[in-house]
């Protein structure tokens, strides 16, 4: 959706729900990233943190990437689908299909909440003025790119407590341990948060993501790593 005029960066460009939900599944990356890391790395020493620390830090910025990358995909998408009912209304002589059309992208959330005929003067409200209305364009907008950079931000930022043991302790094993003990807990408190922000049971969310963090961690374990 397009934002609002007068809402605050983090308003705008970090909306609970969605920012959460990436920064989970970035921790899941990040976890599975450097498990698989630690497997393959056998040398200890500093040397082996290093490339753990490196690992991490490699995999949040992958995931940052691709979590700006699809904010700008989705504001791109969004955009161009309601260019394209506006198109196709603007096309459309008949004003009960219009009204059809509206409808459809509409109903699911206003149908609780007005009466069939209160919906239809709306939905020939919102017909005239697409007939008449200028809508823009696909092209990537500088707010796009704002909320691309934030949701890349944010998760790297994330990353960065399960990066540090890598950074402050020598022993690589030790270090995976204690990183991977906080990725889990940052995985349930994230998923505790993202669950009450949806509906969702939270205890039983974060519980379950918990749960598949430690059955990472031991498949990991059993394999050497």
């Amino acid at each position: 959706m397009l934002p609002e005029a007068g809402k605050s960066f983090a308003k705008r460009y970090l909306e609970r729900g969605p920012r959460l939900a990436e920064v989970l599944f970035g921790l899941l990356m990040t976890l599975t990233f450097t498990l698989a890391a630690g497997i393959l790395l056998r040398n200890g020493g500093r040397t082996g943190s290093r490339q753990l620390l490196i690992a991490a830090i490699a995999c949040s910025v992958a995931w940052g990437l691709i979590a700006g990358a699809l904010q700008v995909t989705y504001e791109l998408l969004e955009r161009t689908r309601r260019l394209r009912l506006a198109t196709t209304i603007k096309k459309t002589a008949d004003m009960d299909a219009s009204i059809a059309l509206v409808a459809g992208e509409m109903d699911e959330v206003l149908g609780p909440v007005l009466s069939m005929d209160e919906r239809e003067s709306l939905y020939r409200r919102v017909v005239n003025y697409l007939q008449t209305a200028q809508l823009p364009g696909g092209a990537v907008r500088r707010t796009d790119l704002l909320g691309a950079i934030a949701s890349f931000a944010l998760v790297c930022l994330s990353s960065l407590p399960a990066a540090a043991p890598f950074l402050l302790i020598d022993a690589p094993r030790l270090a995976l341990r204690v990183s991977n003990a906080v990725l889990l807990a940052l995985l349930y408190f994230c998923a505790y948060g993202w669950a009450s922000h949806v509906g969702a049971r939270p205890g039983l969310t974060g519980g379950i993501f918990l749960a598949v963090g430690i059955a990472l961690v031991a498949v990991a374990i059993a394999l050497g790593g």
